[in-house]
Formats: C-alpha cells, sequence, structure tokens
C-alpha cells in the first residue's frame, strides 16, 4: 500500500477580497522528500505555509498534511511538525534553554537539550537570555525548537536567513541528517544554491499557481538551457576545432591556448571528447559548468514557460 503523502495540496485556492494569493494549487510531496519550494515575492508561498500550518482556511480546496486536514486537525498535526517560521518572535527575556523547554513542554517530550543546544551551535549561550542574541544565534535557536521532538515533518521557511556561510553549511548537514532518519522536509528559501545543495525536487510558484515542479535536471531538461564544457588538451588544431564545432549541439566553440570552452544547448560531453581525440588531441582535463538554479527560476518567473 502506498505511504500517505506528507503534504498534499488538492484545487487550493485563497482569496483576500479581490486578491487572488492561490489559485487552484495541486501537489503531492510523499514522505521522506525534501522538497523546495520557490517563487518571488507575491506569488503565494507564505499563504500556502500559514494554510498548511492551520493559520489561514483556504477559500476552496483541501490541504492535508501526514493525512491530516489543517484546518479540523491542526491540533493534533502539530505534534508532528517541527517549524522554523520566516517571521518568527521569540521571548526576550527567556534563555535560550527555556525557550527549547517550552517547545518540549508543548509536545509532551523530553528531549536531551544540552545535545540539541550543541548541534544547533548555541550551547554556550543556552543559559543567557534570547534578547541578546545576534540574528544569526537566534535563526539558531528557532531551529533547535523545530528539532524538539524528532518530528515527522519539518517545515523550514527561509532556514539560512542571518547564518554567515559556516552557519548555513551547517544547517544543511543537519537537514540532510534528518532526512537520513526518514523526515520529510519542505523548504522554502530564496537562497537557490541552499535549495540546490540538499531539495530532491522543487516547485516553483507564480502568481499563485505551480508554474514548474520536478527535480532540478527535470527542469533543466524542460527548457533550452546551456552547459559549458572546458577542456584541457595538450595543443589545439584547426581540424580539432572544427571536428567540435560539426557536432549537433554545439552552439559556440572558443579556443585560447591549450583549453578550448563548448557551449552546448544539447547533446553529449563525451561526443566533445571523443570528438578532439580522434583529431590526435591529447584531453588532459576537463570540467563542466550546468546552468545556475538562479538562471532556471528566472526562466520559469519571468516567461511563459508552464510544466507539463
Amino acid at each position: 500500500m502506498p505511504s500517505t503523502p506528507a503534504i498534499e495540496f488538492r484545487d487550493l485556492s485563497k482569496r483576500f477580497g479581490d486578491i487572488t494569493a492561490l489559485q487552484d494549487l495541486s501537489l503531492t510531496i510523499e514522505q521522506g522528500e525534501v522538497y523546495g519550494f520557490l517563487g518571488p515575492n507575491g506569488a503565494g508561498k507564505s499563504t500556502a505555509i500559514n494554510i498548511l500550518l492551520g493559520f489561514l482556511p483556504p477559500t476552496e480546496g483541501q490541504a492535508t498534511v501526514l493525512g491530516y486536514d489543517t484546518q479540523s486537525e491542526s491540533t493534533t498535526l502539530r505534534n508532528h511538525l517541527g517549524v522554523l517560521p520566516d517571521n518568527y518572535q521569540i521571548y526576550t527575556q527567556l534563555t535560550g534553554r527555556e525557550h527549547l523547554e517550552l517547545a518540549a513542554d508543548s509536545k509532551g517530550v523530553d528531549p536531551d537539550l544540552d545535545r540539541l543546544l550543541e548541534r544547533v551551535g548555541i550551547r554556550e549561550a543556552a543559559d543567557r537570555k534570547a534578547g541578546g542574541y545576534s540574528k544569526g544565534m537566534t535563526q539558531r535557536l528557532v531551529f533547535g525548537m523545530a528539532l524538539v521532538g524528532d518530528p515527522d515533518l519539518l517545515i523550514l521557511d527561509e532556514p539560512s536567513s542571518g547564518l554567515d556561510p559556516n552557519g548555513a553549511k551547517e544547517m544543511r548537514e543537519i537537514i540532510l541528517d534528518e532526512n537520513d532518519r526518514g523526515t520529510t522536509v519542505f523548504f522554502s528559501s530564496h537562497i537557490l544554491s541552499q535549495v540546490e545543495a540538499v531539495c530532491d525536487r522543487v516547485g516553483i510558484l507564480g502568481d499563485g499557481k505551480l508554474t514548474a515542479e520536478d527535480t532540478i535536471q527535470g527542469l533543466r531538461n524542460q527548457v533550452e538551457t546551456e552547459s559549458t564544457l572546458t577542456v584541457t588538451v595538450d595543443s589545439i588544431t584547426d581540424e580539432s576545432v572544427t571536428a567540435v564545432r560539426s557536432l549537433t549541439g554545439v552552439s559556440d566553440v572558443h579556443a585560447d591556448r591549450n583549453q578550448l570552452t563548448v557551449h552546448l544547448d544539447e547533446g553529449s560531453k563525451t561526443a566533445v571528447i571523443q570528438a578532439l581525440e580522434s583529431t590526435g588531441v591529447d584531453v588532459r582535463d576537463f570540467t563542466t559548468e550546468e546552468e545556475s538554479l538562479e538562471d532556471l527560476f528566472s526562466l520559469y518567473t519571468e516567461s511563459e514557460v508552464q510544466s507539463t
């Protein structure tokens, strides 16, 4: 029997007066996935997350999380969730440890708080009042609260906000560790490199509609993206350049000393290597640069590209 989806939106719409924030949104996230939820400001991401958490009712349609209706069963549902919201509020007069104690009491669990504080990198500041924490430390604290009780689903809205590169890397590692444990992760962020590093699939929201949904490689395959192959050789000849230019899918070739830069719209990178070697060139090294997720995001939010 198939497992219950971690998150399911069915024909979900949300209107605020004359403004439509979400329109006929349908998506299914399976248990165990790390799912990236992307979209420009005003696309409807926050509205969708607030409906997931039971804070907003949909105008039409239904949202379920782990099989629970987000409206009628929200209290039960929250025992299975860990949430790091974008606009969180802390209690400035409570210590970091006291924040985690509150989270533990609300779920009726008794975690090893010292281990959890160490895990999110604020063990040494645990007994200081959180009102004196920096932005990054506060982000770590709220992430620690989300991890209390080993949740089945983590909902993370801009989780690396305020963190330096090392802090963002540590958070990514924790997210992947939690996923290895079986936790589903719903990950919304505008830092697309973070999304690309951890997500199995991504959904791109635009004007309240799901404009694309796939793996990152799948998104690349749906649009006309380009990759760049840089090949280091012993020497470059006119014959070798001509051989590469004649290949299907090669849009441009640039030769500079002992390096050949090849832009491919499609086609096999292996074919480029083979073409060079067929002309007697010794290939010593090569690197590939794919179109970034930022480029793909722009294509899907600024054009008429639609998923099929």
